[in-house]
């Protein structure tokens, strides 16, 4: 990135980026993919219509139907469609939002291509492509998902982790958007608390951390160790599973079929998830409890943290 601004949430970030790439572009339209959260902005809380390059509808009451409408939604990791979308509204769509890796419907992972696709089609036609690195960020590598998979994107969102605990977040890009934002430019951003002592001081102490050679070595180590003992333990307990990883984000699906968009992740077994997570919580392992939501490795969990894990969840799925 080559500017950043500081804000309080991810979704101003969002929400900021978004009205960023609208007046840099001057178009109003955007794309987003089924499954990515990107906050509670009004024109992220959108589904898709009846067909797949439709104009959306609102998710929630209290948004509009003529904003719902500049909001297209598309499945991820379904390039066929997104070139189709965008041809058909290449003279108006703004950006194109993505996480680059679902972590709100568990760990969805980008098909090999998909990232590149994407990058490719938002240069051919003109469109910003912002990347939504609040959940992804300094999870699964360093430099974020578009690190790891080797995408350079317009803007990128993020939140969470770079406040070290406090409310924070940032959005950022290359200098000829940013420099259209006020004080620079004619687009609107501000914020009384952004940018405060105490969040950044939080931010930039667990940003010290995470920079320290060999932090990330060890850290995804240890999520490969966690990734291959809980495929082990469903396995001997004879439970159809899938693990997917990425960095150190993971899930636990109940299925097995392969999970590349948010439909796969919402046909799994959710009822199965919600009993394995009630046991696991009876055996000291807090699970977020939704098979929607993504687990973390962290620096504090230790080599017997994983091995509990794992013979934990053994004995769960044994009772399932």
């Amino acid at each position: 990135m080559e500017m950043v601004r500081m804000v309080n949430s991810g979704t101003e970030a969002t929400m900021s980026a978004i009205r960023a790439a609208r007046g840099f572009t001057k178009r109003d339209k955007i794309i987003k993919f089924e499954g990515c959260y990107h906050g509670h902005a009004d024109g992220l809380l959108v589904k898709a219509g009846s067909g797949a390059a439709t104009f959306g509808v609102p998710t929630s009451p209290g948004v509009p139907r003529d904003y719902a409408k500049h909001t297209l939604t598309l499945p991820f990791n379904d390039l066929t469609l997104l070139e189709k979308a965008i041809k058909k509204n290449s003279k108006s769509i703004a950006c194109v939002i993505i996480e680059p890796v679902i972590g709100n419907s568990g760990c969805v992972l980008p098909k090999k291509g998909f990232l590149q696709g994407l990058r490719r089609l938002t240069k051919q036609y003109g469109i910003v492509l912002i990347f939504d690195e609040v959940m992804t960020g300094f999870r699964v590598s360093y430099g974020g998902a578009q690190q790891a998979y080797g995408i350079k994107p317009d803007m990128t969102c993020l939140g969470k982790v770079i406040g070290g605990g406090l409310p924070v977040g940032a959005y950022g890009g290359n200098r000829e958007i940013m420099k259209k934002i006020a004080p620079d430019g004619p687009i609107y951003q501000a914020g009384t608390l952004s940018g405060n002592p105490l969040a950044m001081t939080a931010g930039i102490e667990t940003l010290k951390i995470l920079s320290k050679r060999g932090t990330y070595k060890k850290i995804i180590k240890k999520a490969e160790a966690l990734e291959e003992a809980m495929k082990d333990a469903a396995k001997r307990a004879g439970v159809k599973t899938k693990f997917y990883r990425a960095g150190t984000m993971f899930c636990t699906y109940f299925t097995d079929k392969e999970v590349l968009n948010f439909t796969d992740a919402a046909n799994t077994d959710t009822v199965k998830f919600a009993k394995y997570f009630r046991k696991m919580l009876d055996r000291g392992i807090n699970l977020a409890p939704s098979a929607f939501e993504a687990g973390f490795m962290s620096l504090a969990h230790s080599a017997a943290d994983i091995n509990k894990t794992a013979k934990a969840a053994y004995s769960a799925f044994k009772e399932l």
